[in-house]
């Protein structure tokens, strides 16, 4: 009798402690489920390699002061970075070209609502080796170069010697920036260089004497030598710089884009209005490009 009464309080205290984990779990997942959690934690940022060293800089400063926040910036080009926020895989796009029709119109077709918001302006310089003789040329002249008309620097006033032309890939939006600003749409010519990211433009120029390039205005460096351009057939040549990108003199001049979707607003906002603060803007200057005030 005495060991039924024992089995029975066992297998009582057995159901109570299945019952309690019972309990327990299901209070766990309660909890979970409503809690709320930090929109501004793990926000993906992706796209062009121009406002890559922007976002980066500006992530980090914003993490510092935010420790809940983790932010993951990775390049790619614009195209990819806006393909990747229609795909659902990034959070921000960076650009630095608007977004095209077509992609506007696919996201619209989806029932969602993009943002846009300009963040900096960037003076697209147009690079050469620093031995290079040229230090000027005309819009018409890059044309010429780029389109594959021109092939030799002695046709422009320098050393006899073949010009070796590099352009960014299809999916970066300076390619696009630059087809359309300088080239006025005009293809660029067949069998051109193409170079995934600004580095390696500027590696690429900095080891090649007869070489050519476009980049932004942050990554120029003393391996390369920045033309002067002349958007006046010849009038007046303007050299890309901080101060004349500002002042609206340098004739090569683009916004600079974050692209969310609507739905992401809340997620985002706080790191997007950083990058427009004061402090937001200050390193904008920092990295080398301009500000919108």
């Amino acid at each position: 009798m005495k060991r039924k009464m024992k089995m029975k309080s066992m297998l009582l205290l057995t159901i109570t402690g299945i019952t309690l984990l019972a309990c327990n779990t299901k209070n766990e997942r309660t909890r979970t489920a409503n809690t709320p959690t930090t929109d501004v934690e793990n926000i993906k940022i992706k796209g062009s390699e121009t406002v890559l060293p922007l976002t980066q800089k500006a992530a980090e400063v914003y993490m510092n002061s935010n420790k809940e926040a983790s932010i993951t910036v990775t390049g790619g080009g614009s195209g990819v970075g806006i393909a990747s926020l229609m795909e659902g895989t990034t959070d921000i796009a960076q650009a630095s070209r608007s977004m095209k029709f077509d992609e506007k119109q696919k996201l619209q077709d989806a029932g969602k609502e993009v943002k846009e918001v300009v963040i900096a302006y960037d003076a697209m310089a147009v690079i050469v080796h620093p031995a290079n003789k040229v230090s000027q040329l005309t819009r018409e002249q890059i044309e010429g170069i780029f389109t594959g008309k021109i092939k030799n620097w002695k046709e422009l006033g320098g050393d006899d010697m073949e010009i070796i032309p590099y352009a960014r890939e299809t999916s970066s939006g300076t390619y696009e920036f630059f087809k359309e600003s300088v080239l006025q749409n005009k293809n660029h010519m067949t069998g051109i260089m193409s170079m995934p990211a600004n580095g390696a433009i500027i590696q690429s120029v900095g080891q090649t004497n007869g070489a050519i390039a476009y980049v932004g205005l942050a990554y120029l460096n003393s391996n390369v030598k920045a033309l002067q351009v002349s958007y006046d057939q010849g009038k007046t040549f303007v050299a890309p710089s901080f101060e004349n990108a500002k002042n609206k003199t340098y004739p090569i001049v683009r916004p600079l884009f974050y692209y969310y979707l609507g739905a992401s607003e809340n997620k985002v906002k706080s790191f997007v209005d950083f990058v427009l603060s004061p402090e937001g803007q200050d390193i904008v200057k920092e990295v080398g490009y301009v500000g919108l005030k």
